[in-house]
């Protein structure tokens, strides 16, 4: 009786062993599939368990696995990519916006007033906040003044954002709410006057006065523009996230959403610098979950190009003796990399102007001469001087940048910095040259959440009229290989992340979307307007075109 209890404990102990090694959770199958690893492969079909790829490969290889699946899907010929990291976003912002004035769009100074006045009367909020204007769409390309706002709302404050973040106007109500006059110090930015007077339009640091102000969200608040922001990128087939400033409390909102199960979207979190994240998190290190990385930190060295903050080596083109200006001093910068190159995190870096460039890349290279693998990112490296390029790497000073802002700010950049630093601006070809890798992403909600037009930027250097014919500074796209690796792999490599996704092979989480037609084929003027069919997070349906 005993041997044969013995011999049934065995037989269970070795089908139980076998058992998972036959099944899987899904099978995807008839697809066409872009592993995006090292050879650039293609397969016909994969399965997944517990949230990991276990085979890739074709239907024939698929067969002599004889997997039993829990769940199967016949692709019908579809065409499945790894899932889109976006390099650089602000994803809680996103969700924010959806809950303030929109002014995206915006094509007069007297739109915006329309828009608020609409959003007011449906909202009646005690603090009117917006987003999304920028002056270079109007006719008249010059900040306006706060006079109308004042007329429009003499007892209630209002502060609306320029596009890229980088400047503000706002009312009088708002800049007594904030302590702000014709005598308030500041550095890094302008709080702009005219005949002695306030105008209303400040510009980078004193941004920071009206925000301290600002009502505070509540949790309901915040996880709804969490959740908001989720829906939108599983929409668009964005399964990673790399959100470029975010405070601990709203990290640690991220986490405990995610633990219950309700955010379902990974989050690369780069810190805000500000001394309390500093303190909290560069004692406490790196904080990592399958769905949360908080390792990296987020500074600012300069403002933008088109409010004129970006800090430039020489005066710009088009205001005589205007430099733009550094946010914080190269003393600043140097102290707070040094911190953080004593830990394992990463420091990431706003870098517009060429000067600005200059000074963290130099910062950078000094610091790490003696390290290995720090992977430090530049983000946006706009304008770079033609002789500061080789001071990227491949292995400590990564660029990270926006092919969408080359096709945004075409039409003014030039005037802006004149046909000479034209040649080192948007230059995305040699910084992949210099550094082997470039990671993609959007900057969103300075520009829209949609990866095709990043795609599409990246390649084709045209705006979705198709201008101009023969592409921006046509010389500096990517090929199609290189922008899907800049949106996967090479964008999961910037986060120390390339071993657990970023490409779909055995091993790595099941991350991947599905597209009616084929992004490495179809016609380049076509890309803009393709949609997702489909969108898995470690193999969990989060998304189906209805």
């Amino acid at each position: 009786m005993k041997k044969i209890l013995l011999l049934l404990v065995i037989l269970c102990a070795v089908s139980c062993q076998e058992e998972p090694q036959n099944t899987a959770d899904l099978i995807i199958e008839n697809a066409n599939i872009y592993t995006v690893d090292e050879q650039f492969s293609t397969a016909t079909a994969l399965a997944v368990k517990d949230g990991k790829i276990i085979f890739i490969g074709t239907q024939e290889e698929l067969k002599s696995q004889n997997l039993k699946a829990l769940k199967t899907v016949d692709a019908s010929g579809k065409f499945i990519y790894p899932g889109l990291i976006d390099a650089h976003c602000h994803f809680y912002r996103l969700g924010q916006q959806e809950q303030l004035v929109d002014l995206v769009g915006t094509n007069s100074y007297q739109e915006v007033l329309d828009r608020i006045q609409e959003f007011q009367k449906a909202n009646n909020k005690a603090f009117i906040i917006g987003r999304g204007w920028d002056q270079n769409d109007w006719e008249v390309k010059e900040y306006p003044t706060n006079k109308e706002l004042n007329e429009l709302f003499s007892e209630t404050p209002v502060a609306i954002t320029r596009i890229d973040g980088h400047a503000m106007i706002v009312n009088e109500m708002a800049l007594k709410m904030a302590g702000i006059d014709n005598n308030t110090a500041f550095s890094g930015g302008d709080i702009e006057q005219k005949e002695g007077k306030l105008t209303g339009i400040l510009v980078d640091n004193p941004m920071k006065l009206v925000r301290d102000v600002f009502p505070l969200a509540s949790v309901e608040e915040d996880i709804e523009a969490l959740m908001d922001a989720q829906n939108i990128n599983f929409s668009y087939g964005i399964t990673t996230v790399d959100d470029a400033g975010l405070m601990r409390s709203t990290i640690e909102l991220i986490d405990s959403l995610q633990q219950d199960g309700a955010l379902k979207m990974k989050i690369y979190a780069m810190i805000s610098n500000t001394p309390e994240n500093l303190d909290y998190y560069l004692n406490k290190g790196v904080v990592k979950t399958d769905r949360l990385n908080v390792r990296s930190v987020k500074f600012y060295a300069d403002g933008a190009l088109g409010s004129r903050g970006a800090a430039m080596k020489a005066e710009y083109t088009d205001r005589h003796n205007h430099f733009g200006a550094l946010l914080s001093s190269v003393e600043d910068l140097e102290g707070v990399a040094k911190r953080i190159a004593a830990t394992e995190f990463q420091m990431n870096t706003h870098a517009i102007g060429d000067s600005a460039n200059y000074v963290v890349l130099k910062t950078y290279k000094e610091l790490l001469s003696d390290q290995k693998d720090r992977r430090w990112r530049v983000e946006h490296a706009q304008i770079v001087d033609p002789a500061d390029f080789h001071l990227f790497d491949e292995e400590n000073i990564l660029p990270s940048v926006q092919p969408t802002h080359a096709t945004s700010d075409m039409y003014w950049a030039q005037d802006r910095v004149g046909e000479e630093r034209i040649k080192g601006a948007y230059a995305y070809k040699k910084l992949l040259q210099q550094s082997k890798m470039l990671a993609l992403g959007t900057d969103y909600p300075v520009e829209q959440v949609n990866p095709f037009l990043t795609f599409y930027a990246a390649v084709s250097r045209k705006d979705t009229s198709g201008y101009p014919d023969d592409g921006f500074r046509a010389d500096q796209a990517l090929s199609r290989e290189e922008a899907l690796r800049g949106m996967t792999i090479w964008a999961a490599y910037s986060n120390f992340e390339e071993s657990e996704k970023g490409s779909l092979e055995i091993g790595k989480a099941a991350d991947f979307i599905m597209l009616d037609e084929d992004l490495m084929k179809v016609a380049i003027e076509k890309v803009p307007e393709m949609k997702v069919s489909a969108t898995y997070s470690n193999g969990e349906l989060v998304y189906s075109k209805k």
